[in-house]
């Protein structure tokens, strides 16, 4: 993605890649502070500052396969208030991403029924598409349960009880592992994602809510 695409696109994605990331990672710490902990704001992370949230590699994964991640916000579980808190901090984030996938894809169908391709010299659609698109990527890679990503801390709450300990005790001996090396492979090996299922669910979900909306 990163070498295809032209100059103005590339600003674009770049662009969009901050806004979704920022976004992201305050609403964890947004959600973690009305549950109690102000860890995060006491961190300077309660913020849409977007310098104090980005990871260079974690961003420069969404540029070149189209997911990654920034800086974790730092939390104390010790500190909620409220029941199930980690299941909400956690889906957070991903949630944040949904609803700036779907209030994107409002504004494309509103520019797409009043033919408004460019807006000036700005190409508004593929701004849009682009937007959209790395919005609804990092909120399902985000709920991948595996190692440090959201859905680690989302999936035990829909699990029973001994499978949710067992699941657990997995993915916090394995599951960073086994996330690095599907990314790992994503990236050294040609015309293969283990990931590729990202995209195609998000182009369907920007095609309902196109449809719906």
């Amino acid at each position: 993605m990163l070498f295809s695409l032209p100059p103005q696109l590339l600003i674009i994605l770049v662009f969009s890649l901050i806004f979704a990331l920022t976004f992201h990672e305050f609403g964890h710490a947004f959600i973690a502070y009305i549950c109690g902990d102000n860890t995060a704001k006491k961190s300077g992370r309660l913020t849409l500052n977007p310098l104090v949230h980005l990871d260079l590699i974690g961003s420069l994964m969404v540029l070149f396969v189209g997911f990654g991640y920034a800086k974790p916000v730092p939390v104390n579980p010790y500190n909620y208030r409220i029941r199930n808190a980690d299941f909400y901090v956690a889906a957070a984030g991903p949630l944040v991403n949904f609803f700036l996938g779907v209030f994107g894809t409002l504004l494309l169908k509103i520019a797409v029924v009043n033919d408004l391709i460019y807006f000036g010299n700005f190409p508004v659609i593929n701004f849009l598409k682009l937007f959209i698109l790395i919005n609804f990527n990092l909120c399902l890679f985000n709920l991948i349960p595996l190692g440090p990503l959201d859905g680690n801390s989302v999936l035990p709450h829909f699990l029973p009880k001994e499978m949710k300990i067992i699941f657990q005790e997995w993915n916090y001996k394995y599951g960073s592992h086994v996330l690095m090396i599907l990314v790992i492979i994503s990236i050294i090996v040609p015309n293969f994602s283990a990931f590729s299922w990202i995209s195609e669910i998000s182009n369907k979900m920007i095609n309902f809510f196109l449809k719906l909306l």
